[in-house]
């Protein structure tokens, strides 16, 4: 049975890749486990398991006490002395109660152990494998699909492609190799769970870093990624180095960079645009490929725009069912606003008699007050030749006559 045992623990380390060190703690602690079962709960018991000969000891462990309460698990100091002379009160004593035959239930509570110990032992190290994959692409083999997921085998795990993760655009069938980004790899109580996606932006930017030296060392940067899976997304690059071109690194010699991973996508298109410090100018090349005669920002929202267009350009910017306008809102961060070049010229010509009107209400203040004042003064010397016209201003001339 010895050689039976270590031949099987040289084995599981190979197949499974289970530590010959793992499997032999859980084979003690199953050991252990069997004994009290059939021999009591009290007793304090050690397993030794001996990897060189294959050899097992159960070893009762009792305390030395000058007087014995419970024989299993205390002895005599009398008669740890006659062992050995230097025992003294308190000391731990070792007594082999290895059985013949654990018997048929021991050995099966044995094995239920070790099978437990194991599994969680491959658990482990299938978590400690994949985990390290995490937020990293991954190519795999459509294994097979139910109502909920599609299982991708990632080679010792069957990863989750739930339905929001697929692309809408791909139709995946057993034995097709797909790559995939991981989201998240969990430790759960039925073994470790591997979620993937094919819709998420950064498997764009892992993709990229795979076809695109640059971008792998950090040359050329990418600063934001809008994507709308199996039909379009939009990358924002920037490069470090002044002597290289960041959208013709991406773009690649004869388009060659870039369509790798548009046919990896399932033609997906790439809008690759360079970022800038200055918004307006990134807002305008991020809705490439319209063309953009102005930005204008809202005074009061920091994060708005209004984006004025060529009159035959509005239907480009805008984009079919808005996408190529929304896109650039999602890479830019802005909420932008698109007109067409009459649209504006219609807003500024309606704000225009506003503000004339407005200009020239202080014209007609001054003309009131300049009439108002006139009249004051013809009000004052209509007075005055009223009262030289007056009876009382003749009134001398009439008492010289009298005279």
């Amino acid at each position: 049975m010895s050689k039976e045992m270590l031949s099987a623990l040289d084995a599981l380390e190979k197949e499974k890749g289970v530590k010959k060190e793992i499997v032999i703690e859980a084979l003690e602690a199953a050991l252990v486990s069997a004994y009290k079962r059939n021999y009591g709960q009290a007793q304090n018991v050690e397993v030794e398991f001996d990897p060189k000969k294959g050899d097992i000891h159960v070893y009762a462990v009792k305390e030395v006490t000058e007087e014995v309460f419970d024989s299993r698990l205390e002895v005599s100091l009398k008669e740890a002395l006659t062992i050995n002379e230097a025992y003294e009160v308190g000391d731990k004593i070792r007594f082999e109660v290895t059985p013949k035959d654990f018997g048929r239930i021991a050995a099966q509570t044995a094995k239920q152990v070790i099978m437990q110990r194991v599994r969680e032992a491959e658990r482990s190290i299938i978590y400690d494998q994949y985990i390290k994959y995490e937020n990293e692409i991954m190519q795999g083999v459509v294994e097979r699909r139910d109502n909920r997921f599609i299982y991708v085998n990632l080679g010792k795990i069957e990863a989750l492609l739930s339905r929001n993760d697929q692309m809408p655009n791909e139709h995946y069938e057993p034995h097709d190799r797909i790559k995939v980004y991981v989201t998240k790899v969990e430790n759960t109580p039925k073994g470790p769970q591997v979620h993937v996606s094919r819709t998420h932006p950064d498997l764009v930017k892992r993709l990229f870093e795979q076809e695109v030296p640059e971008i792998y060392d950090g040359t050329v940067e990418i600063v934001s990624i809008a994507r709308e899976a199996g039909d379009r997304t939009k990358i924002a690059v920037r490069s470090r180095d002044e002597n290289i071109d960041s959208v013709g690194t991406c773009v690649g010699p004869r388009g060659q960079r870039v369509q790798a991973i548009v046919n990896e996508l399932s033609g997906e298109n790439m809008d690759i645009i360079e970022w800038v410090d200055d918004p307006a100018e990134y807002i305008a090349n991020a809705l490439n490929p319209a063309e953009v005669v102005d930005v204008i920002f809202d005074e009061e929202n920091e994060k708005a725009a209004t984006v004025i267009v060529p009159d035959y350009q509005l239907s480009l910017a805008i984009g079919k069912r808005g996408q190529n306008a929304r896109l650039a809102a999602k890479l830019t961060g802005y909420k932008i606003d698109i007109k067409s070049e009459t649209e504006a010229d219609d807003i500024a010509a309606q704000s225009e008699p506003e503000a004339e009107e407005s200009s020239e209400a202080p014209e007609i203040t001054d003309s009131l007050e300049a009439d108002s004042t006139v009249s004051a003064e013809e009000t004052e010397t209509s007075e005055v030749a009223n009262n030289n016209d007056s009876p009382a201003a003749d009134a001398p001339d009439d008492s010289a006559d009298n005279d």
